[in-house]
């Protein structure tokens, strides 16, 4: 028989003491303001995101699959030879469908095939060759393009800054709240965030045959923006 030693239900409380302390909540003792600020830190984008597929057609569903394999590993290889890293490449979908054609004279759908796509999402590290890559996957046969999404990708430093200046700033309104209702000071009892990493519309790019695509693709990455919306509870004081 176990037996547990005089102070093992002293140990049990002291070490359930911190779960219950944490359930305590600041009281207040005045009237309480709660605000919500919203600052916004831009910074320059170090990754673009661009979508790359094919699109093929055959009579059957085995065909269309094998020409839009073909394809697609043509612009795979091009993807490859760009030096993007393996780890940077997805595929986002692989679809296959019957096609028809309704025709009016018969008011009837007529079968013309199968329609087989593959898509990529490609990351690319170095910004500036976003326009140079577009146009290398449609010269490679990609038929689909769409993108990028520019973005940072590690926002930790903007974010910070972000935060600060919307915690100052909500300090600084609750602070004339407390002035105007005659209180001295205000003292903090909630404080949470929420964060919102922003990004810029992407710029589309319509399917197009490769003769049509002659001048390079311009793309401006510009500034993203990322944005933290502090929500604060502040008690004023005497």
């Amino acid at each position: 028989m176990i037996r547990l030693p005089l102070f093992a239900p002293f140990a049990l409380a002291a070490i359930a003491a911190p779960a219950a302390a944490a359930q305590v909540q600041l009281a207040a003792q005045g009237p309480v303001v709660e605000l919500a600020v919203t600052e916004t830190v831009k910074a320059r984008p170090d990754i673009a995101t661009v979508s790359a597929g094919v699109t093929s057609r055959a009579p059957t569903a085995v065909a269309a699959m094998e020409r839009n394999a073909t394809a697609m590993e043509a612009v795979v290889a091009r993807i490859r030879n760009l030096g993007i890293a393996r780890d940077d490449v997805q595929t986002t979908g692989i679809e296959l469908a019957a096609q028809y054609d309704y025709d009016q004279a018969t008011r009837r759908q007529v079968f013309r095939g199968y329609q087989a796509s593959n898509r990529v999402s490609v990351t690319l590290r170095k910004v500036p060759d976003t326009g140079r890559v577009l146009d290398a996957l449609v010269a490679a046969g990609a038929t689909d393009i769409s993108g990028p999404a520019i973005s940072i990708d590690d926002d930790t430093a903007p974010r910070a800054q972000a935060r600060k200046a919307a915690i100052d700033k909500a300090r600084a309104q609750a602070e004339e709240y407390a002035r105007w209702a005659g209180f001295s000071g205000v003292r903090l009892l909630k404080v949470s965030e929420a964060v919102n990493p922003g990004r810029p519309m992407p710029y589309q790019m319509r399917t197009m045959d490769v003769a049509e695509a002659q001048a390079a693709t311009p793309v401006e990455p510009g500034l993203v923006g990322t944005m933290v919306t502090v929500s604060v509870t502040y008690e004023m004081t005497r």
